[in-house]
């Protein structure tokens, strides 16, 4: 599978499989989300693009629970949280009906909200049990806008999927063991974004945020993707996005937004809107 918000999904051992597409809104969340009801056992496969996070919606039930090696028979009750990283493969057995949500989560979102709270390649805990009232409240939101066809609109969607991703990253992480050469340390970081905040209007290149890094451009390019879950060119566009929001909130005309914030002009600006939170600029205000 190659297409973000799909998992693959067995019902029964011998059963066939399944490919689930999983309900988002316009915009580029990275989190989507799924109803699940099944019958005594379900099998789940995590594609390499996400990270699975299961929320039990069912009262009390049995559960036997595999998340790759690991197992754990247990009792769950309303709100008991797993989470499957990508790449691994999970199942629960159970011996009632079971009702659950299944969100889906692209790493590359937990890797930038881990890097923009200083915790860079924090790596996402594989988890067979607990409880987080913060997701399951979160999660509900996001189903609930799914299956009305989102009436709250892509700005609600994007601001409930980031407080998810958020959780995850503060509740859910550990810290990544890697030689300092190897990731992109917090004082360069910090010296990346005041020179893109000082130079917003201006063009940058990335050999001058690698020359900040103390980098070759081709080695900082590896190492800044790698660390940061997008390209340098991604995170300058992120930071020219953020700041032309604003922008357009304080009341500035699209045409001044653009040309303040390094936008080749009022167009580019729209799609980069468009592409990215789902709606038009009209609606930002």
């Amino acid at each position: 599978m190659t297409k973000f918000g799909e998992a693959i999904w067995t019902q029964r051992d011998d059963g066939p499989s399944a490919n689930l597409q999983m309900g988002s809104a316009p915009g580029e969340s990275g989190v989507s989300v799924l109803r699940l009801q099944f019958q005594r056992t379900a099998h789940f496969k995590a594609a390499r693009q996400h990270h699975l996070i299961f929320l039990q919606l069912s009262p009390r039930l049995r559960l036997d629970c595999h998340i790759a090696e690991s197992r754990l028979r247990h009792e769950a009750a309303t709100g008991s949280v797993a989470i499957c990283p990508a790449g691994a493969e999970a199942s629960v057995e159970t011996d009632a009906s079971a009702d659950l949500l299944m969100v889906a989560v692209n790493p590359r979102h937990v890797t930038f909200m881990a890097a923009e709270t200083s915790t860079i390649e924090a790596q996402l805990c594989e988890r067979l049990a607990g409880y987080d009232e913060v997701l399951l409240s979160l999660a509900g939101l996001l189903a609930l806008e799914s299956a009305r066809n989102f009436p709250g609109g892509s700005l609600l969607w994007n601001g409930a999927a980031r407080g998810f991703v958020r959780r995850l990253v503060h509740a859910h992480t550990t810290p990544h063991s890697e030689s300092p050469r190897a990731a992109l340390g917090p004082v360069a970081l910090n010296k990346i974004r005041d020179y893109i905040q000082a130079h917003l209007a201006e063009p940058i290149e990335v050999s001058d945020l690698a020359a900040l890094a103390g980098r070759s451009p081709f080695h900082f390019s590896r190492v800044f993707t790698r660390s940061m879950g997008m390209t340098p060119y991604r995170y300058v566009v992120h930071h020219r996005l953020r700041a032309a929001i604003d922008r357009i909130r304080d009341g500035m005309s699209l045409a001044e937004v653009a040309a303040d914030t390094g936008f080749s002009d009022q167009s580019h600006l729209s799609r980069w809107i468009r592409r990215v939170l789902g709606v038009a600029p009209s609606k930002l205000t």
